[in-house]
């Protein structure tokens, strides 16, 4: 059994013909799942028509809205036409539902004209509510049926309970407009509607723009009109870090601005003098003030609250007054890339990962993009072929849902969408401008952090060689790691080396020079030194110029006899040796098991780059971490001080550091697995929630739980890496191995 989205992207696991349905245990959780949450929908929906009366119910205020008891049968029918009739042999509850209680469906057949469901007084409300208990009823029986084994039927489910929670909105829209045709202004709840005060002066937020991609990602569940997925071109625009609120309106009304022609689309102007609009829906001017209808009743207007119940045309008029505009959809769906939308939920603080603020759940925000099709798209077959498709056509895109969305139901890529001159939902507005090219940054050199650090973060999955710890900071914290009693490998290796120093020194010819690649704070390296007085000359090689100079100043102090140059740069690119090597025999040193952090094929390679760099007849001592018990690797690289996880995540503080990004560091967390399949233990950060980060004039978005593989440490056997080292032309010469925790120095030779 599955709970899929798109049933066209996964095969339903199905009973044999004629075979009753068994729920094995692993679908049982689902099924329990599925049906808590279908209990949960529908009792919402009559959770928001208890403060009403019967006669609330059945009255139509106008032609757009429909009574509460008509909403209340229709979304039982849409479950019993759309699931429980797929079933051989259904009993229709009463056939004369199918044509009541039919909203737009063509393939089902004919309906009762929208404008005419307020004469529906039969079935009554009692009448109705019996309907949707037998339909809870036969729907909780489908499921624990097997119902969503079809995967095609599992989609249903899954747009049934979106369905419904799209007509829970539309309930509270339909009686704040009811309300307020009458002259009780009434109030159908005690509190004021939950949206957020403007949290200070409204603030531009840019964008640079480039192609993006916009639509349903592929995760949870998505209507149709949000896919597929595709790229777009966005010129640099800049975007409002909240909406319009009251008070700003209200400066835009004082100019005069629903009497200047000037500032309106022919349409809205039109639409302006038809209506005779001075001021937004539900808003009354009074001898204390204007005042505004909300489902509280008549309530003295909050000037910091986002404005709502305005037109395309009214926004469309007030962005042109301001000097801006509207932005499109591609451009407010790329703006909200990464924003959390839990966090930014109305009533809920906002969340400091992205330059935007009230962005989902005060005010559906309205767009200059028309409802149309992306390239692409396919209506689904069947009568929900007409759910989104057919609408495409003279209808304006608004985002990012109202107070009144059920949280589950607000997502980036959700498209909702109305026509121009409807108000009597939850709109607003966020202003928009284009914003001039910036002068772009220097392309950032091949190679370098900044270069890698954008294209790791931009792959799927995310990822960062491990080469980038060691900035100045990052060596630092390594040395610290390598000091917590969980880290064995350092302790462990120095302890062999210290053993067996003297018999590795053995194979290193007269007047040889040590080549020591990521030499971080030659600590080890001095145990060689000490036993290979004959060596000519040491380079270190690092990829951290301050903290290379700093080692090669104490050990010339201590080697004075010997000489030593350093060498800044990264040992997996190319490399010449200082012409302290010209002509002289070289031995390789590559301690701390670094040789792990390289998947095989990579180590192959860098073996080979080695050997090249070294040249014939040259030696390599090498550290090797060795396969042990998984409890005593994970602890290594995951101590319970947190130094390894300071470790980890300072590759997002140097990237604050020195490219002025803006990672929240408290958004990340330090992740240690064993994977045993690859023979590797794993160190990741894993993303805390959505967010968005800048690096490098390019804004990178992460998902919750999405994690930025920052390094591997492969093991290995003795035997499985001289088979590795031998594919690469070194052949072992000999190997130390240490007690447990076992580890392995190899002395090799080409």
């Amino acid at each position: 059994m599955r709970l899929s989205a798109d049933p066209q992207t996964s095969e339903p696991t199905r009973s044999e013909p004629g075979a009753p349905h068994v729920v094995r245990e692993a679908e049982r959780g689902l099924v329990e799942s599925a049906v808590a949450r279908f209990r949960r929908v529908r009792a919402r929906t009559v959770a928001l028509a208890e403060p009403l009366s019967p006669e609330d119910m059945v009255v139509q205020s106008m032609a757009d809205a429909s009574p509460v008891k008509w909403h209340l049968a229709h979304t039982s029918w849409f479950f019993e036409e759309m699931l429980l009739a797929r079933r051989p042999g259904h009993v229709w509850a009463d056939p004369t539902f199918r044509y009541l209680f039919n909203s737009y469906y063509e393939a089902v057949g004919p309906r009762q004209p929208r404008p005419l469901r307020g004469l529906i007084t039969r079935p009554g409300v009692a009448e109705v509510m019996a309907y949707r208990r037998r339909i809870d009823e036969a729907m909780v029986e489908w499921l624990t049926a097997g119902g969503l084994d079809d995967a095609e039927a599992a989609y249903l489910f899954e747009l049934g309970l979106n369905h419904e929670q799209q007509h829970q909105e539309l309930i509270l829209t339909d009686v704040l407009h009811l309300f307020a045709q009458s002259p009780l202004s009434p109030a159908y709840q005690t509190a004021a509607p939950s949206v957020s005060a403007a949290p200070g002066p409204a603030r531009w937020a840019e964008f640079d723009g480039g192609q993006v991609e916009i639509g349903w990602a592929g995760e949870g569940f998505a209507f149709d009109n949000e896919g597929p997925r595709h790229a777009t071109l966005l010129a640099p625009f800049r975007l409002a870090d909240r909406p319009v609120t009251n008070a700003e309106w209200m400066s835009f009304m004082a100019d005069g601005g629903y009497r200047r022609p000037e500032l309106w689309l022919s349409d809205g102007w039109a639409t302006v003098q038809a209506e005779g609009w001075v001021a937004p829906g539900y808003w009354r001017e009074t001898a204390e003030g204007w005042r505004q209808m909300t489902l509280a009743g008549l309530r003295p207007l909050d000037p910091d609250a986002p404005v709502v119940h305005v037109s395309f045309y009214e926004a469309d008029a007030y962005a042109r007054w301001i000097g801006a505009r509207l932005p499109t959809e591609a451009e407010w769906e790329h703006a909200a890339a990464g924003v959390p939308v839990r966090g930014n939920l109305a009533g809920a603080a906002d969340v400091s990962a992205g330059p935007l603020r009230q962005q989902f759940g005060d005010v559906w925000e309205w767009t200059a993009s028309p409802y149309v099709p992306y390239p692409g798209f396919h209506p689904r077959p069947g009568a929900v072929a007409e759910y989104n498709g057919k609408f495409m056509a003279n209808q304006l895109v608004l985002r990012g849902g109202s107070f009144a969305t059920p949280a589950d139901h607000v997502r980036a890529s959700y498209r909702n969408f109305f026509y121009p001159q409807q108000r009597w939902q939850f709109t607003g507005l966020r202003l928009a401008q284009d914003a001039r090219a910036r002068a772009r940054r220097p392309a950032a050199e091949p190679g370098s952090f900044e270069a890698e650090l954008i294209e790791g973060l931009s792959k799927t999955p995310k990822a960062m060689s491990p080469k980038w710890f060691y900035d100045e900071e990052g060596s630092l914290l390594f040395e610290a790691v390598t000091a917590v009693p969980e880290y064995y490998p350092t302790r462990t290796e120095t302890a062999l080396l210290k053993a067996a120093a003297a018999e590795i020194a053995t194979g290193f010819p007269p007047g040889a020079v040590l080549v020591e690649l990521g030499s971080g704070a030659s600590v080890k390296t001095r145990l060689l030194l000490d036993a290979a007085p004959s060596l000519f000359a040491y380079v270190p090689v690092d990829i951290s110029a301050e903290h290379l100079e700093a080692t090669a100043a104490a050990l010339r102090a201590d080697y004075p006899a010997l000489r030593i140059e350093p060498l800044a740069g990264d040992f997996t690119g190319p490399l010449s040796l200082p012409e302290v090597a010209d002509g002289r025999p070289r031995v390789g040193f590559f301690p701390g098991s670094t040789i792990g952090n390289f998947t095989p094929p990579q180590a192959r390679a860098l073996l080979r780059s080695i050997r090249a760099l070294l040249g014939p007849g040259s030696g390599l001592v090498i550290g090797v971490d060795l396969v042990k018990d998984e409890a005593v690797l994970v602890a290594a690289y995951d101590d319970a001080q947190g130094v390894t996880a300071a470790f980890n995540l300072n590759l997002l503080a140097r990237a604050n550091r020195e490219l002025g990004a803006d990672f929240d560091l408290e958004g990340f967390e330090h992740e240690a697995v064993w994977n045993a399949d690859e023979s590797r233990v794993e160190m990741h950060l894993r993303s805390r929630r959505d967010q968005a980060v800048r690096v490098g004039g390019r804004r990178l978005s992460f998902r919750a739980g999405e994690t930025v593989h920052t390094e591997n440490s492969y093991k290995y056997t003795v035997e499985g890496f001289s088979a590795l080292a031998a594919s690469a032309g070194w052949r072992t010469e000999r190997a130390w191995t240490s007690e447990d925790p076992a580890f392995a120095v190899l002395r090799l030779a080409c």
